[in-house]
């Protein structure tokens, strides 16, 4: 059985240069999403987010590998982040972020083998955030994005340079919410070892 993997799959989104903003078109994907606001480092909404995306992404792998003959590895954790201010982001005031955390599933994991998940993980948990992960379709299309190697406090210079340099040098818009995708295990990796993509959706006018 050929596990499907993707990263692997679409490389060009989650293996981007850290040299240079490359423009890619990313097409749509099917999440699992938990939102909620504030400090991911002090938040308890963050945490209790992550614990149950976690658990029903991998309680959905399992059961379709049983039940459906097909496996995968569990794509890595990413988020939309949003503020009524996109200076936030430069700012690092994260007390006013809003966020989506979320993991991609393949093509053919729908929301009913979600709510299959859900009710497994109920069976055998008691997570705060069960009953707020959803089933999330997302078409960001034409972007921008880097890979940033670093603290995710140092994300700043760069996102400042995509804001006020790149996208008013191309004739770029804000189309979409800022987008991380993280590459790295944050609890076993050093701070200036972690990898995250970068990625804000654009338009042209």
């Amino acid at each position: 059985m050929e596990k499907f993997d993707v990263k692997k799959a679409y490389k060009e989104l989650y293996a981007p240069s850290r040299r240079d903003f490359s423009l890619v078109t990313v097409p749509r994907f099917s999440y699992f999403a938990v939102d909620g606001h504030g400090d991911p480092n002090t938040a308890t909404e963050y945490s209790e987010a992550l614990e149950a995306l976690y658990a029903v992404s991998y309680a959905t792998k399992f059961a379709s590998k049983k039940e459906l003959d097909r496996d995968y590895v569990v794509g890595p954790l990413e988020g939309l982040w949003r503020a009524d201010d996109p200076e936030v982001f430069v700012t690092r005031d994260k007390a006013s972020w809003d966020w989506t955390m979320m993991i991609s599933q393949p093509e053919w994991i729908t929301s009913a083998e979600l709510t299959a998940s859900i009710a497994a993980v109920g069976a055998k948990k008691n997570l705060a955030a069960l009953d707020k992960v959803r089933f999330l379709e997302l078409e960001e299309g034409l972007s921008v994005q880097i890979l940033h190697m670093g603290s995710y406090d140092d994300e700043a210079p760069t996102l400042d340079r995509l804001h006020n340099t790149f996208i008013p040098a191309n004739n770029l818009s804000f189309n979409g919410d800022h987008h991380e995708i993280y590459l790295s295990d944050a609890r076993r990796t050093q701070p200036e070892k972690l990898k995250t993509v970068l990625r804000q959706p654009v338009s042209r006018p």
